[in-house]
């Protein structure tokens, strides 16, 4: 075994860092939530990981995402990644997909190749997608909800969609999930009620409110995210 695993191997065992290996894990989404699930995946020693963005650094992401430096803005967040990934664990093989994931190239990417979803998307048409496909091919996903408007990093627990409470953004996908027959889904979320950020001086009317955040709560829920999907590819019971 490879001595960067050696401290993880003390907690899960061998043949858990053995089976981390052998899977493969897709992150849609590699922003602030994002962005810290796939390093520590990546970290823990999964031995293929596909990543799944088609935004570029911007300044505004300094404050909370991996990926952002101001030697990185304006590039590509999944080639960042890969590259960072790269570093961390050269045998790691790293697809890097910088494209919004939606219905019109939704079988390009048909969900029982990977052993492990992670949702970091924002956009809920896209959530929703992505989780039908996953259950219809049987995969095991996790989604994220809400991480914006928030200042409680240890507010996040994994819960089932259908006990989840205060975050609106589980209350659509609750709502939506119903309709699509959808009974459960695995999610990270917050009981923190969000706040309300201040007004931004170029909001134009009708526009919709850009979410504040912070640089402690995105990576918090990311690593709940990574640590779920790692124990559970580990079989590791906590």
């Amino acid at each position: 075994m490879k001595e960067e695993y050696s401290r993880s191997a003390l907690l899960l065992g061998e043949d858990a860092i053995c089976r981390l290996n052998q899977s493969h894990v897709a992150v849609f989404g590699v922003g602030g939530v994002g962005g810290f699930a796939a390093e520590a995946l990546c970290r823990a020693g999964v031995g293929e990981i596909s990543l799944f963005d088609p935004d570029t650094v911007s300044a505004s992401n300094i404050n909370r995402q991996l990926v952002a430096l101001h030697s990185t803005l304006g590039r590509l967040k999944v080639e960042v990644m890969r590259q960072r990934m790269a570093d961390i664990c050269p045998d790691t093989i790293v697809h890097a997909y910088p494209v919004f994931f939606e219905e019109k190239n939704a079988d390009q990417f048909p969900m029982d190749r990977y052993d492990y979803v992670v949702d970091a998307i924002d956009t809920v048409s896209s959530k929703l997608l992505l989780v039908t496909l996953c259950h219809k091919a049987h995969v095991p996903i996790i989604s994220a909800m809400g991480a914006g408007n928030k200042l409680d990093p240890s507010r996040f627990e994994v819960s089932d969609i259908t006990q989840t409470s205060v975050c609106p953004l589980a209350r659509v996908m609750r709502r939506e999930l119903k309709a699509r027959k959808i009974a459960h889904l695995k999610v990270v979320y917050s009981k923190e009620p969000p706040l309300t950020p201040a007004q931004e001086p170029s909001c134009q009317p009708g526009r919709r409110q850009t979410p504040g955040s912070v640089s402690f709560v995105p990576g918090a829920a990311g690593l709940v995210l990574a640590g779920e999907v790692i124990c559970e590819l580990a079989n590791i019971t906590r």
